[in-house]
């Protein structure tokens, strides 16, 4: 998190998000829901020490991988379970991550993304949990609905208007009744409950821009120092683009 008044959330610990602090949410805020909170100055540096180094034991062990952000990976191990168990083989490459970088890793491990995800928020803060294939609507049932990614406020408010609470409310309904009410996200929607999705892993590869944003210490209303701020940050954008050519 950056200052007190200013700054963003950019992590925090689990005893603070039990009074309902989130990553991205402005610090004042974090401050007004946990107000014994310890901040602490973040360093763009150490995660990405941290960021590149669980990256390159993963990349040394693992066929294809995806690095959905500094601190989250999908692994596509299809096809594995021929050679090696992989579950243990997870299990392993989490010991090693956790031995040499001292980090806490959670994992979980199931047919298709969205359930590897589900599962890994399910083991943290610093464990892991296998959902056996066939197994993933009676795993999902009891579950409330915002478990599932891309549930946000305005679809949980229309949900609830509906009866449903949990996602085995939303695996009761027909695909169409969801549809109706949500369009063809209600349709996709249903399949998630059921447990079923098709996203893909993308193998990984280094990212080809950096962003970078600035918050001024106090609200600014000068129009013209707002555009020679705009003028100064675009040149700054210029010299630091980089172009590959083959």
């Amino acid at each position: 998190m950056g200052g007190r008044d200013r700054g963003v959330v950019t992590s925090c610990s689990y005893e603070a998000r039990a009074f309902g602090v989130r990553s991205g949410m402005p610090s004042r805020k974090a401050l007004q829901l946990c107000p014994q909170a310890i901040v602490l100055n973040w360093s763009r540096g150490q995660y990405s020490k941290y960021s590149r180094w669980v990256t390159q034991i993963i990349e040394a062990k693992a066929p294809l991988f995806e690095k959905a952000s500094v601190d989250e990976f999908y692994i596509d191990l299809t096809g594995m379970e021929k050679f090696f168990d992989p579950l243990q083989w997870t299990v392993d490459l989490r010991r090693q991550i956790m031995e040499e970088t001292k980090l806490p890793i959670s994992f979980g491990i199931a047919s298709n993304k969205m359930m590897a995800k589900i599962a890994t928020d399910e083991a943290k803060p610093n464990g892991y949990l296998q959902v056996p294939f066939g197994k993933e609507k009676e795993f999902l049932a009891p579950m409330p609905v915002s478990k599932i990614p891309g549930v946000g406020e305005h679809t949980y408010e229309i949900l609830k208007a509906m009866g449903i609470k949990t996602i085995k409310d939303i695996s009761e309904k027909t695909p169409e009744e969801l549809e109706e009410r949500l369009g063809k996200w209600g349709i996709d929607l249903w399949y998630k409950s059921q447990g079923i999705h098709h996203g893909e892993v993308s193998g990984y590869h280094e990212a080809k821009s950096i962003s970078s944003e600035h918050t001024f210490d106090e609200n600014k209303l000068d129009i013209d120092f707002l555009k020679s701020e705009l003028v100064r940050l675009t040149e700054m954008a210029n010299h630091g683009s980089l172009y590959l050519c083959r």
